[in-house]
Order: C-alpha cells, then structure tokens, then sequence
C-alpha cells in the first residue's frame, strides 16, 4: 500500500516545495516499498523513489502507481540524481526527516543537494498517526497472526518449559501463518522476572504456580501488531489474582477513556487511577500505551508527558502493568483505534485471568 496522495497534499499544506524522504518506513509509506539504503522525493510534482540495483526490479514491481523508480550507479550515485531532479523541478523548500537522520547525514545532504534542509518530520508524524482503512486492514491482520500464534503456544506452558524456547515458539508460529517478522523480540519471562517489564527469556523453566507473561508481535503488510497476556500456570494465588483483577480494570478504564480529542495523558491517568486506588500506584512505572503502525512505536503516545489531544484514527497499545519485584509482574495488552465517537478493541484474545 502507499499514501502518496496523501503525502503530496501534506507537503503543499506546509508551503513545501517537496519533501526528502530516507527513513525506511517513510518511504514505504509514501512509495509502497520498503527499501534499504534509498530515497525518496515527493512533492507536487510527483513521487521519484532512488535506489540501486539490489532493490531495483522488485521497486518497479511494487512501487504506487504514480511513483518513478530510479536507479543509482557508480557513475550517477544517490545524491546526483536526487540534487538533478531538484534543479530540474526549482525545487527551493525542500523538507526533511531531522528527527530521523543523524546530523553528519543532514548536513551532508544539504551539502550535495546545495540547499538548506527544511524540518519536515512532524509532516509525516502527523499523517502516520491517523490510520487509513487499508492500514488498519493490515494492523488487524498482523494482530490475527499474533493470537493464532499465542492460542497455538498456550499448551506448551508447562511446568518445565523454557522461556527462551516458548519464544522460539511463538517466533516460528507467527512465521507459520504468514508473518514477514517480528515487530521486535518476543518477551517471555516466567516467575519473578515477571516483574521486569522487558525481561529478556533466558534459559529459566516455568514452575507450577509461576505467572508467566508474554509480549510478542509481528509483521503483516509492513504493519505491526502488538500483545501481551499473562497467564498462570498450576495455580494463583490470591495476591496474583487481585494484581491481575487491577490491571484488567486499568486497562478497561483506559480504553474507555480512549477517544479522540482526549490528551494522551488523560488516557493514562485513567489507568493509572485504577492502580493507585487498589495501592499499586509506586508499581506501574511506564505509560499506558504507545502508537502502533508501520513502526512498533510510534506516536502519538498515551503517556503522562502527552498533553496533545489524540486524533481520530490513531492506533495505540493499551498496556498497564503492575510490577512487584523479587515477586511477580502482570502486564495485559491490546491494540485500539481511535474513531470518531471512541475507540475500537483490534485485538480478539480473551485476556480474563487464565489458569493452565
């Protein structure tokens, strides 16, 4: 898919020129494919993506229409042609990524390109937080690969089991049913390294009575999905099973808190007010939830620091935790979007307290 409309009325709405566009996912988003070591330029003009010939045949094959694809060489590298179509549109307000590309980058580019780089990243930000039906079409279907997986990996926690080889698990079955990748390396951590919110699996084996969490996700389209379940294996105790009732009512609170037009902090203060009353509150250390979409984060946040008002179709995780340490941590997390009266639960798998 491509938003290279999209994209180009962006760029005339900013009194841009165009813009220049070498972060991976950004150009897939404004070309359709998703390179490596390329470019893009897209202004009213039109949309020229520059790339060289590892990538070249399969850019012609999957590019927008609408989008030309030109190829660099020795004789003719990237920032020749990329500074020869700038001369030739009279491109003089030319935007950039500056919150993408490293400095030395940036300058360089102004360099070869002769012209001063303008701060374009809040552009594609700002178009990337408000999801299209075609992406969210791509979100949903990562999120169906994700909880076939988790419904599949389910039986394999035993006591005995392995953290590190139940991710291999969970890794192979999102493969299996048609994911590019991971959106980023599942967490699976059993007992008190339940409690580190990203513990990373490790060779421990799951006991009975141990809550086991388990945060995973993967790659459908070149859209993310995003989950999280803890479950208990053998038994819970009753301290387990209040932490786990809390964390379920935050998340409730916060995804009915979710609508757009309400700041990301308001959201998670939502969550966070569940915690605090239950006396959790010193517990729960990181935001409600993140942007979701072609990167596994990205914004806008549902985070105490965002005082912006959420726009109506961004996708964000909605994730509270509670982390006790030494003893154990539950962590539950879905994918929303946000419509235009509230929001709308992608995720399907059942999150009530499960007892293996």
């Amino acid at each position: 898919m491509a938003n290279t409309e999209r994209v180009k009325e962006a760029v005339a709405r900013a009194g841009l020129d165009a813009v220049l566009l070498m972060d991976d996912r950004d150009i897939y988003y404004a070309t359709g494919f998703l390179p490596t070591d390329s470019a893009a330029l897209v202004g009213a003009e039109g949309a020229w993506l520059v790339t060289d010939s590892r990538y070249i045949e399969a850019a012609q094959k999957q590019a927008a229409p609408g989008v030309e694809v030109l190829l660099t060489t020795r004789e003719r590298p990237l920032g020749a042609i990329l500074r020869e179509l700038a001369d030739r549109l009279g491109i003089e307000k030319l935007g950039a990524e500056e919150e993408k590309l490293s400095h030395a980058l940036y300058l360089r580019m102004e360099r070869t390109l002769g012209r001063e780089l303008l701060p374009a990243q809040e552009l594609l930000v700002s178009l990337r937080s408000c999801k299209t039906e075609e992406e969210l079409r791509s979100l949903a279907a990562a999120q169906r690969i994700a909880e076939k997986a988790l419904e599949e990996v389910l039986p394999l926690l035993k006591p005995g089991a392995v953290e590190r080889e139940i991710a291999a698990e969970i890794t192979y079955r999102m493969r299996l049913h048609g994911a590019e990748g991971n959106s980023f390396d599942p967490i699976v951590v059993t007992g008190a390294k339940s409690s580190m919110p990203h513990g990373v699996p490790g060779d421990e084996r799951i006991a009975a009575g141990d809550f086991v969490t388990m945060d995973f996700g993967c790659v459908k389209d070149g859209y993310c999905s995003d989950m999280t379940r803890t479950v208990a294996v053998g038994s819970a105790t009753d301290e387990m099973k209040n932490v786990y009732a809390t964390v379920l009512a935050a998340q409730e609170a916060g995804i009915a808190a979710a609508r757009p037009g309400v700041t990301g902090a308001q959201i998670h203060g939502a969550a966070a007010k569940v915690i605090s009353d239950a006396g959790y509150g010193a517990y729960f250390g990181h935001g409600f939830g993140h942007g979701v979409g072609l990167d596994i984060h990205e914004q806008p946040n549902a985070s105490p620091a965002n005082e912006k008002p959420m726009p109506e179709g961004a996708v964000i995780s909605a994730e509270p935790g509670i982390y006790l340490p030494g003893k154990f941590g539950v962590r539950i997390e879905d994918v929303i979007y946000l419509t235009g009266n509230g929001c709308e639960n992608i995720t399907k798998a059942p999150k009530d307290l499960l007892i293996l």
